[in-house]
């Protein structure tokens, strides 16, 4: 709801390298006001969780209200849906497990009482033109943990904000799931979401061997669109499937559940000669997960 007729929009994104890894966030409102960060081992979600909150704060003094621009319905549900029920139970979770992430939770729920902030959901790597430079300037701030050089932490809102340190994140800390309040926590060392761990199996040289084993994970109305643009239904793609000449890894980029039966991954597939963005769509079919829809796009290494 806008009280005010100037409003700051911004996009805020998170990004993390094999996801515990590298990470880091940044928002964008434009090419004057900007500001990253990030941690030698952190999450996607605490990414997106830690550029919401660091844009809070630099803009705490501003009079506007403000329209935050994610891609994430995880922060958006925390924020918006979430937060009151983890609070009464003592930040607790609806079956009884602690709320992950809690501390950048509880530092958010300190910042937004008084603000007039509007959050709204856009689609990741759309093209979206602020969702983009966060996405950039995020992921370039992971890639400077990787590597061990300095981030380039951006402008900020104005000079006269006195920035806060990013919280520090160390390997173990308990995470939030995306999406799924009381389901298996995908971020966890050693645990991997199912619909991620299904979709390196699509991958893998058995099942891309084994015609009824590709079978049944593709949904009947399964359709690609390739880098090129070309469609292929579930009868060319069987018909041709064939093992992988270059073994591709799957670095995950955001999982979102669009409904119920319906989960949306969203991936850069890695080899030694390529990378490029994908989009799998997963639909619950009967009581199994098939892959109803995949898209790529080339992108640069």
């Amino acid at each position: 709801m806008r009280h005010n007729d100037r409003v700051i929009i911004a996009a805020a994104d998170g990004s993390s390298l094999s996801n515990p890894g590298p990470a880091g966030w940044a928002w964008f409102i434009d090419g004057d006001r900007w500001a990253a960060g990030g941690w030698k081992h952190g999450t996607n979600n605490m990414g997106e969780l830690m550029a919401v909150l660091d844009l809070l704060r630099q803009t705490r003094d501003a009079d506007d209200d403000l329209l935050v621009l994610c891609d994430s319905q995880y922060v958006i549900n925390s924020v918006t849906k979430w937060m009151p029920g983890w609070k009464r139970r003592g930040w607790k979770k609806a079956d009884g497990k602690p709320v992950l992430n809690v501390d950048l939770i509880k530092e958010l729920d300190a910042e937004l009482p008084g603000r007039r902030v509007t959050f709204e959901w856009v689609k990741g790597h759309a093209g979206h033109e602020l969702n983009e430079a966060a996405d950039a300037r995020a992921r370039a701030a992971a890639a400077a943990f990787q590597k061990g050089l300095p981030v380039d932490e951006g402008p900020g809102f104005s000079p006269d904000v006195i920035r806060t340190p990013t919280p520090d994140v160390t390997p173990g800390v308990q995470r939030e799931p995306d999406l799924f309040d009381a389901a298996p926590d995908p971020e966890e060392p050693g645990e991997e979401h199912p619909i991620v761990a299904l979709q390196r199996r699509w991958l893998s040289d058995a099942v891309r061997s084994d015609p009824a084993a590709a079978e049944s994970l593709l949904h009947p109305r399964f359709l690609e669109h390739d880098v090129k643009g070309r469609a292929s239904g579930k009868g060319r793609t069987l018909a041709t499937l064939k093992p992988l000449e270059d073994p591709v890894t799957v670095e995950v980029e955001g999982l979102d559940e669009l409904a119920p039966w319906v989960m949306l991954l969203r991936w850069r597939a890695r080899s030694r000669s390529a990378v490029s963005l994908r989009s799998s769509v997963w639909v619950k079919h009967g009581e199994t997960w098939r892959l109803r829809f995949e898209q790529q796009t080339p992108t640069v290494r």
